[in-house]
């Protein structure tokens, strides 16, 4: 995109949300406990391994239940919710919404509105989480990239749901779920914990189901989530035009389920597919080819008119 196409652009966007008041202690209190807890139980998974190793059971535990909370940020959070690019009978939206929930990465509505937000102002004023909005000072791409991947989070911009989330305001079962958001953090952490107790009958494996299947699980998805919004916007190869420096990170499209093809994602928001080119894996893509044969999934948008795929959703 041009200098010139771009500076219209940025003249034609509406003006962001007033700013909202600063977070109150428990706020930052509750944001504390999401990004530190995981942390703490990775140091304790790591010290652990050190003496002890890992069994199989903690392992496959783990990656199913990354695999599924994943999905239900990537398939569900992100592709169906934030950006329609598919519908799903009830149940599934349901299922995904829930396990998105489980995450641990805030409320359905919140990460959609907030998500939304970062689309139409992506890399400019107005934008949640860009690393490029720290512009002067030493260490500037340093400070740029801690903001754009955690720093943000204790000081989020007022994304008001009546503004960027009125679909699912609409909705009753959304509104519900988004509301019980603390319930399903609870539930992310008593499914290991309960399923560590049934398998091995000790309150040792059930406490090292919760570090491994828990605590580690949950930290390595936040940061790779956190690392598609600061990494994908200061490196990465950018095969398509856009208005923002969105970049693809190959080597981590496995983990964020194909949410790091950003450039390809900002180029065409409104596609499925993440990975468009031939062999970029996309495992969100794959997972919906198969709720798309089974009936489950419908309306997926494969492809756009080439007109419109390089418009960000507004």
């Amino acid at each position: 995109m041009s200098a010139g196409a771009q500076a219209t652009l940025r003249r034609a966007l509406p003006a962001p949300d007033a700013a909202a008041p600063a977070p109150g202690w428990r706020d930052q209190l509750i944001t504390s406990l999401v990004v530190l807890a995981p942390l703490c139980a990775l140091a304790v998974a790591v010290d652990r391994f050190w003496h002890h190793g890992i069994g199989w059971f903690d392992v496959v535990l783990g990656v199913a239940l990354y695999a599924i909370t994943g999905l239900g940020l990537s398939l569900g959070y992100h592709r169906l919710f934030a950006h329609r690019s598919f519908r799903a009978r009830r149940w599934l939206r349901i299922a995904l919404a829930v396990a998105g929930g489980m995450a641990v990465e805030g409320s359905l509505i919140s990460w959609v509105s907030h998500h939304r937000r970062h689309h139409l102002y992506a890399d400019r004023a107005g934008d949640p989480h860009s690393p490029w909005l720290v512009e002067t000072g030493r260490f500037r791409r340093l400070r740029g990239l801690a903001h754009a991947h955690v720093g943000w989070l204790f000081a989020p911009p007022s994304s008001a749901a009546t503004r960027w989330s009125k679909d699912l305001l609409a909705d009753r079962d959304m509104v519900v779920i988004s509301n019980l958001a603390p319930l399903w953090i609870l539930v992310s952490l008593a499914l290991p914990f309960g399923i560590g107790l049934a398998v091995t009958r000790s309150l040792s494996g059930a406490a090292m189901a919760l570090v491994w299947a828990g605590g580690v699980r949950i930290a390595l998805l936040h940061h790779v989530t956190w690392g598609v919004n600061s990494l994908g916007h200061l490196f990465g190869k950018r095969p398509y035009a856009s208005s923002d420096r969105s970049g693809n990170i190959a080597w981590l499209s496995v983990l964020s389920f194909g949410d790091s093809w950003h450039n390809s994602h900002h180029a065409a928001p409104a596609l499925a597919r993440h990975g468009r080119d031939r062999h970029q894996l996309d495992p969100s893509a794959a997972m919906l080819r198969i709720f798309e044969s089974l009936g489950w999934a419908s309306h997926v948008r494969w492809s756009t008119p080439a007109a419109g795929a390089a418009q960000a959703l507004q």
